[in-house]
């Protein structure tokens, strides 16, 4: 399998994101990651999703680590500074949660408070149930868990076609696009960073076709499984959706509804990248969730 690995020079430079990378093997692979605060703070496991890598939590770490709180934001397989295995069949929905498994296991982290955003909360969702102990409590922002039973968004549909037929994955713009807030140019020159050229975009262009979207989808059986265990509640839940995202839009309600005891916040002027948008402001929820449970 042919590793990919982005060179260093290309995250030179960014925009309010001074923090050094550290980087920890989860079966074969590097993965990347931030880790900021006092290493015994409770731990507040910040997964990005798709396109982006922990550059989109650059807003939300400062107000995080000022809380005296531990901010750890790693880099998905194939995003990021991580090593990107240049074959989109070696990307799976289950390899993606346990390369983000072995790395809660490698961190020994404990007593988590997952913020799951997109993909983060599609991985960081079935975690939380499948090892459970580790989580103290979760906010789930602009995501989902499907199991190919629900209602697939137009706008989720256009993207994933987007994403396979378009010749180039203009990842930075794509983003951009997706926030209601005018983005810089040196931001999105951020985001574009990890990805030199095409080669890189392995695992970009596969998550899209990773959603499942039928009910005989390959992870459609243990994302049941994983709402199964979150619907018996037993954890403080928060649904921190934005008021502008057409692809997720309504999933905070179905949340809700499913889990005992889940509450919600709504984050006006944002859209889907909503950390970009309102990331002072959603790093404030987060803090004041954790202190309120």
């Amino acid at each position: 399998m042919e590793i990919l690995r982005t060179p260093d020079e290309r995250f030179a430079d960014l925009p309010a994101f001074p923090w050094a990378p550290e980087r920890v093997d989860v079966g074969g692979l590097e993965m990347a990651y931030i880790d900021e605060g006092p290493a015994g703070a409770p731990p507040v496991l910040l997964l990005h999703g798709e396109p982006s890598w922990s550059f989109l939590y650059r807003k939300m770490i400062p107000t995080i680590v000022g809380a005296g709180l531990r901010a750890v934001a790693p880099d998905l397989i194939g995003f990021g500074r991580s090593d990107k295995p240049a074959e989109r069949a070696a990307y799976t929905y289950a390899r993606h949660v346990e390369w983000v498994g072995a790395f809660l296991a490698a961190l020994d982290l404990r007593g988590i408070t997952l913020f799951g955003q997109d993909w983060g909360g599609l991985i960081g969702l079935r975690l939380a149930a499948e090892d459970a102990d580790r989580f103290a409590r979760i906010v789930a922002s602009n995501t989902f868990l499907p199991t190919g039973r629900e209602p697939v968004s137009e706008a989720f549909l256009r993207w994933r076609k987007h994403s396979q037929e378009a010749p180039v994955l203009n990842v930075g713009k794509i983003i951009a696009r997706s926030c209601v807030s005018p983005v810089a140019p040196e931001v999105i020159a951020g985001y574009e960073a990890p990805f030199p050229d095409e080669r890189y975009k392995a695992g970009a262009r596969q998550f899209p076709l990773l959603v499942p979207i039928a009910p005989d989808d390959p992870a459609a059986e243990a994302n049941r499984a994983a709402w199964a265990v979150l619907s018996r509640g037993g954890k403080p839940f928060l649904t921190a959706f934005s008021d502008g995202d057409p692809i997720t839009r309504g999933g905070d309600v179905l949340l809700r509804m499913a889990i005992p005891g889940a509450r919600g916040v709504t984050v006006t002027g944002a859209g889907h990248f909503l950390q970009e948008d309102k990331g002072e402001e959603l790093a404030a929820i987060v803090v004041d969730f954790i202190r309120s449970t």
